[in-house]
């Protein structure tokens, strides 16, 4: 299981029987396919569809017009249904998403998002991530705890333009979990392997230790 096989098997598992969830662009569709098996859940998508069911098997028909966030062809599930964005954004909006699942440029300490813009490239826009995170429930990040060139990607400011100010509740990567509380980034569960201060020493933002730290099974 690669890194970010790993991260989306942990997200996975803060997803209640019953949820409605959104799965962000990229990473974050990678939960589909590991659900717990105890847990069924409805995955809702900005574009209009609750329902989708993930990446068709080899021989399976799939309409090409059903598409997760990235764009990629996704089957549905019995009952799934499409509808218009009219209709998307205000279930959105009406906080009715139990949980959103996003990626990261960066995330801060203060919950503050940034994962839609970055100087000097092009960028189609912002998209529903604004809508989606201050509208769902439950915010997560999954992202890789540095950048391709090893720089911290948790940070004490975001320097990034934000998506959002103090939304994000979890943050996963490959090394551990984070949570954001009202006192800080508090420290919940570590990666097999890693160590505090191996954590510490990739992360820029400030964290709370506490005296029993979690594993990431």
């Amino acid at each position: 299981m690669n890194s970010r096989e790993f991260i989306a098997k942990r997200t996975a598992k803060f997803f209640n029987d019953g949820d409605l969830v959104n799965l962000g662009i990229g990473m974050p569709t990678l939960c589909l396919n590991y659900l717990p098996e105890d847990v069924d859940i409805w995955i809702q998508s900005e574009n209009g569809v609750i329902g989708l069911d993930g990446t068709p098997k080899e021989g399976e028909y799939a309409d090409p017009d059903i598409v997760d966030a990235s764009g990629s062809i996704s089957t549905m599930r019995v009952g799934g249904c499409c509808f218009d964005s009219f209709t998307s954004f205000g279930l959105i909006r009406g906080g009715h998403v139990n949980v959103t699942v996003l990626g990261a440029y960066e995330v801060d300490q203060e919950g503050n998002l940034a994962n839609w813009s970055v100087p000097g490239k092009t960028v189609a826009g912002m998209g529903g991530a604004m809508d989606l995170v201050s509208g769902a429930q439950l915010v997560i990040v999954m992202t890789m705890h540095c950048d391709k060139y090893g720089n911290p990607k948790i940070l004490k400011k975001c320097t990034l333009p934000l998506t959002a100010v103090n939304e994000v509740d979890y943050i996963v990567t490959e090394l551990c979990v984070l949570h954001h509380t009202e006192e800080g980034l508090v420290l919940e569960e570590l990666a097999p392997g890693v160590t505090v201060e191996e954590v510490v020493s990739k992360t820029d933002a400030e964290l709370i230790i506490p005296e029993k730290i979690g594993s990431m099974e």
